[in-house]
């Protein structure tokens, strides 16, 4: 199996993620523009936020060539941002300082910077997701290559993600397949447990 690296993606990624055993990392394809490659969504105040991570234009195509902008402090804003949504929720106070450490990043390449990502999320929930990674490119495709499953832009059928109680929840309706970090500060530990539920699915 085949799957791109995504920053804090989707809780579909992550379901997907750890029903597989056998998989790689993609990190040899071309750089897709308004992906979950570097943005991922929330819920904030005002409904649905998009954070995303700015890159730098210097011709690099290649995911493992894609490097991240220092021409704005986005990480500080990005932390704002899930502080000011998150605050609240019932689990963000367990998670804070490390997702703080995370945002104290120096990473110069994005794909180094969603790794993290992916990884504080397998230690936080105690998920089996070892980074293996594409050694080539290959534009074979099947039913085994999720590069293009998880679209930004495509809307979620609600009835594919069980109701769980949101910030926001009073405001609005349930935002399904939200960045995991939703599913995380507001489900805890018992985040696995769901991501199984839907992989069962």
């Amino acid at each position: 199996m085949v799957f791109p690296v995504f920053y804090f993606g989707p809780i579909s990624y992550f379901s997907k993620l750890i029903q597989s055993t056998d998989y790689q990392f993609e990190i040899h394809e071309n750089f897709r523009k308004q992906t979950f490659r570097n943005r991922c969504y929330i819920q904030g105040a005002n409904g649905k936020l998009r954070l995303s991570i700015p890159i730098e234009h210097d011709g690099s195509r290649q995911m493992k060539d894609i490097k991240i902008s220092s021409k704005s402090n986005w990480a500080k804003e990005h932390l704002k941002s899930l502080v000011s949504a998150y605050k609240s929720s019932p689990f963000f106070e367990f998670y804070e300082d490390e997702l703080s450490a995370v945002y104290q990043h120096s990473d110069k390449f994005l794909i180094d910077f969603n790794f993290k990502s992916i990884e504080f999320i397998a230690q936080k929930l105690k998920l089996h997701i070892p980074i293996n990674t594409t050694t080539a490119y290959s534009d074979e495709t099947n039913s085994r290559d999720f590069r293009d499953f998880f679209h930004a832009k495509t809307k979620v059928n609600p009835e594919h993600f069980p109701i769980y109680t949101q910030v926001f929840s009073e405001k609005f309706d349930f935002m399904p397949d939200l960045s995991i970090l939703d599913l995380l500060f507001n489900q805890g530990p018992n985040a696995t447990v769901y991501l199984k539920t839907i992989g069962a699915k």
